[in-house]
């Protein structure tokens, strides 16, 4: 082994050991990345280096499709939406058992065609939808877990900020993996509905149904989905518009956020300047923080390139006479652990650089290996000790709601995601048709 791999195997555990230790990502991958290039090279090439890495990371156009997303969302999630589609599909649903934790699942997937955060579904979930559970005595490991599990929508749904976040780091297109994304997460929260109908069926105490509910007419449901029409007339815009080749990515991120905002105002929320201000401060905290991680991720990439392990793995793995599934399971495997340990975009900024090209070189497309991936990180934002939408939904819920109580309502519905998740990986034309015909 070289001095140059040497350098980069000690780059990556000391990587994983500061954020073990707690350490902002943006900074670890900085600091590891500034000491790597300064040991491989020298001290003059490593300054350079970040700043001409700082520069392209910022200066690129195609980025400001993140910012536009953000904002988006920061608009979405102050102006009342996710309340919208939850009572809505409540409403349509009354009488079937389980409603609530089925409208949560619904409306989280409604709620995500406009908001590309995860984080914040379910934070804005456990505010709607748990004390409405709770009110109607569902068992509270059943309501955290649907709240926790259906939050991850954002992450697959477009407009996902992790699939931006994925186009960055593989340089693969944003269109076609918001594109890739439609179909597996709606199979998702489908699948989530059947488990809450079947488990609350089988045991109504999960899910008791109030007296009112039964007295829902057909025309009250019909007239209930109508309360939909401004998401789905953003979503059609925003998502129609790429899939038919109307805009960009980036043009549509720039309509969906005049859109949010033009139906925030037209409802009220954002009339309030304070709403309207924390809106735009949010959008501008979380732009801020993703740009500063991006460039210390490129730069830590840029690193990695240097110590030659990219390279040498991809030699090692083409050279293993192994099916090439078997490999995709232990990056699999492995993205599992470490999601289990550190937060899910440190997880991806430090394998994709290394493991994208190696999957792309197995024969694998690279647009629906990201959508396996993004379902990895589905599971992995509500597995312990993690977890990062547990942690959000605990903090949001109430003072009497605990990660431990949202992690021991999870495990179904990670179950469930398994199962979409072999899905994917046995009929690949679920992910890929829609990109392929969108680009045909």
């Amino acid at each position: 082994m070289d001095l140059f791999t040497l350098v980069g195997i000690g780059g990556i555990v000391a990587l994983l050991t500061l954020l073990l230790l707690g350490m902002h990502l943006a900074v670890t991958f900085l600091l590891v990345g500034l000491g790597g290039v300064a040991i491989l090279l020298n001290q003059k090439a490593a300054l350079s280096l970040i700043g001409e890495t700082m520069y392209s990371a910022i200066a690129t156009p195609t980025y400001t499709v993140l910012p536009l997303f953000v904002l988006m969302g920061a608009f979405a999630a102050a102006s009342g939406f996710a309340e919208q589609a939850y009572r809505s599909i409540h409403k349509a649903a009354a009488g079937v058992p389980g409603s609530l934790a089925i409208a949560t699942s619904f409306g989280s997937a409604a709620f995500a065609t406009i908001c590309g955060s995860s984080l914040a579904t379910a934070s804005v979930f456990g505010r709607i939808a748990y004390p409405e559970m709770r009110r109607y005595g569902y068992d509270r490991a059943f309501a955290l877990g649907s709240i926790a599990c259906s939050g991850t929508f954002a992450s697959m749904i477009p407009p996902s900020g992790m699939f931006i976040l994925f186009a960055i780091f593989t340089e693969t297109s944003v269109g076609r993996l918001f594109m890739a994304g439609i179909v597996p997460g709606v199979i998702t929260a489908t699948v989530y509905a059947i488990s809450m109908y079947l488990r609350a069926r089988a045991n109504p105490k999960l899910a008791p149904m109030a007296p009112e509910e039964k007295d829902v007419s057909p025309v009250e449901r019909v007239r209930a989905l109508g309360g939909l029409w401004q998401i789905a007339l953003l979503g059609t815009i925003v998502i129609g518009g790429m899939y038919a080749g109307f805009f960009t990515a980036t043009e549509a991120g720039a309509i969906g956020a005049v859109g949010t905002l033009l139906f925030g105002l037209a409802n009220g929320p954002l009339r309030r300047f304070a709403t309207f201000r924390g809106a735009l401060r949010e959008s501008a905290e979380i732009t801020a923080m993703l740009f500063f991680i991006i460039v210390g991720a490129l730069f830590f990439s840029r690193f990695l390139g240097l110590s030659r392990i990219p390279y040498n793995l991809t030699l090692f793995l083409e050279s293993w006479d192994v099916h090439r599934h078997v490999i995709l399971a232990l990056i699999l495997a492995t993205w599992f652990v470490l999601g289990m340990l550190i937060v899910q975009t440190a997880v991806f900024a430090l394998t994709l650089p290394i493991l994208f090209p190696i999957v792309v070189n197995l024969g694998y497309d690279p647009i629906w290996f990201c959508v396996i991936a993004m379902k990895m990180n589905e599971i992995a934002g509500v597995t312990p000790p993690v977890g990062l939408n547990a942690f959000s939904l605990a903090g949001s819920a109430g003072k009497d709601v605990r990660v431990d109580h949202v992690y021991r309502g999870v495990f179904p519905f990670i179950l469930c995601d398994l199962v979409v998740l072999l899905l994917l990986i046995a009929v690949p034309g679920i992910v890929t048709f829609l990109p392929n015909m969108m680009f045909d």
